[in-house]
């Protein structure tokens, strides 16, 4: 059991969560999207959401200003939490603009929001759980698209409580966070993304 409540946290990584959030999107819109388009968006996604933040995250271990991945102190959380806001800066300007895909657009939006929210926390000496925020944040756009595509997805809802309150378990279970830092990620990820609901939905 304990090998499977620390693993969560490493499958259910916060880098991982908005690539799923796009996936989900693909593959349950009823509008179509050539495959190229499709395919074209998610590599570039995973190479910018995804590889270049594991490759910014070793640059910065070389260079002492981080000691770890789970970036255990606030202070350790600033720059990798500003690079990541300039990530998704470059996503929405250049990957997924409101001319092109509107959903995806606010919901990376949704994303800046969170991670900004997260790094002036930081400055706070307020350590909130990137996990949960993550977590939470794709769960709350799940609800709105399957309202706003009409579409019954309760399964996947399910599913998806059940992942975060699996991911709430794991970061206790290691230690990583207290039960205020853990509500916090989630207010922080839902509420940006509830927020922005109405320019979308």
């Amino acid at each position: 059991m304990d090998h499977i409540l620390k693993s969560i946290s490493f499958i259910f990584h916060p880098l991982l969560m908005p690539l799923l959030g796009v996936i989900f999107y693909f593959s349950k819109s009823p509008r179509f999207i050539p495959k190229e388009v499709i395919g074209a968006k998610l590599i570039s996604l995973f190479i910018l959401s995804v590889v270049l933040p594991i490759l910014l995250y070793f640059l910065l271990k070389t260079l002492g200003k981080v000691k770890s991945i789970h970036l255990e102190t606030t202070s350790e959380r600033i720059l990798p939490l500003v690079l990541n806001c300039i990530v998704v800066i470059i996503v929405i300007q250049r990957i997924l603009t409101p001319t092109q895909i509107i959903e995806l657009y606010f919901f990376f939006v949704g994303i800046l929001i969170s991670s900004m929210a997260c790094l002036i926390l930081a400055f706070l000496k307020f350590k909130a759980s990137i996990h949960m925020i993550a977590v939470s944040g794709v769960f709350m756009y799940f609800i709105a698209l399957s309202i706003h595509f009409s579409i019954n997805i309760n399964g996947t809802l399910a599913l998806m409580a059940i992942i975060s309150g699996a991911v709430a378990t794991s970061r206790l279970h290691v230690n990583a966070h207290t039960y205020k830092e853990l509500l916090m990620g989630i207010f922080v990820g839902v509420i940006p993304q509830l927020i922005l609901v109405p320019y979308w939905l």
